[in-house]
């Protein structure tokens, strides 16, 4: 059985109120959707890419959704879930180096997390060959790929539902109801098993997408 524990429509500026922003980014809501785009160049390599946290701290056992439409490739979208301080603490905690939406501060810094990475178009051989692609951290652990289902990016996109399912040991992975991959996590090759913590939204610039409608149900 699902509980929703979360709800946010992401409509307007006022729903991410408390909303964490790691580098810079520009946050719009045309017709009352959150778009996101790169504020830096995408010259400036890593340091124009970004993330946006929820301030919500979660359960271990969750279903995750979100509505997301890719507009401008080329880019990435990723979602980071059960994110926590690699000594257990909050992401937010001041003691932890700050991040600046480099990448290697996530997969490699002081924080714990899985990432999802569901749209790739940022690499030619990822424009070429579409997948979907689950890491572990701390490291750089590719642990599942599935095949990724979404059309390239378009201002004529339709709206794409996504579902991450985090129940035990087991991750599962969803576009409009197509399971796209599933990972078991022992909780010893690649670290031990994760339980609870942030999400957060990951933006490879000069991409631009649109959300909608996050929401978060605990398992039962």
């Amino acid at each position: 059985m699902e509980k929703v524990i979360y709800e946010n429509p992401l409509s307007c500026k006022e729903d991410i109120n408390g909303f964490i922003l790691e580098g810079k980014a520009n946050i719009s809501f045309p017709e009352g959707v959150m778009r996101m785009e790169n504020a830096l160049s995408s010259e400036e390599g890593q340091k124009a890419n970004y993330v946006l946290w929820c301030p919500e701290e979660f359960p271990s056992d969750v279903k995750i959704e979100w509505e997301f439409r890719p507009i401008k490739e080329p880019g990435l979208a990723i979602m980071f879930f059960a994110a926590k301080a690699k000594n257990g603490d909050s992401i937010f905690s001041e003691e932890l180096s700050k991040r600046t939406g480099e990448y290697k501060q996530y997969h490699s810094g002081d924080i714990n997390a899985f990432h999802v990475s569901y749209f790739r178009r940022k690499e030619p051989d990822e424009r070429a060959f579409h997948t979907c692609n689950l890491r572990k951290s701390f490291g750089f652990h590719l642990v599942a790929q599935g095949a990724d289902p979404i059309p390239d990016a378009s201002f004529d996109s339709q709206w794409y539902t996504i579902a991450v399912v985090k129940n035990k040991e087991m991750v599962s992975f969803y576009v409009n109801n197509l399971k796209i991959f599933e990972y078991v996590d022992d909780g010893v090759t690649y670290g031990e098993m994760l339980k609870g913590g942030h999400i957060g939204f990951r933006q490879l610039a000069p991409m631009i997408a649109e959300y909608r409608n996050l929401k978060v149900s605990i398992l039962d």
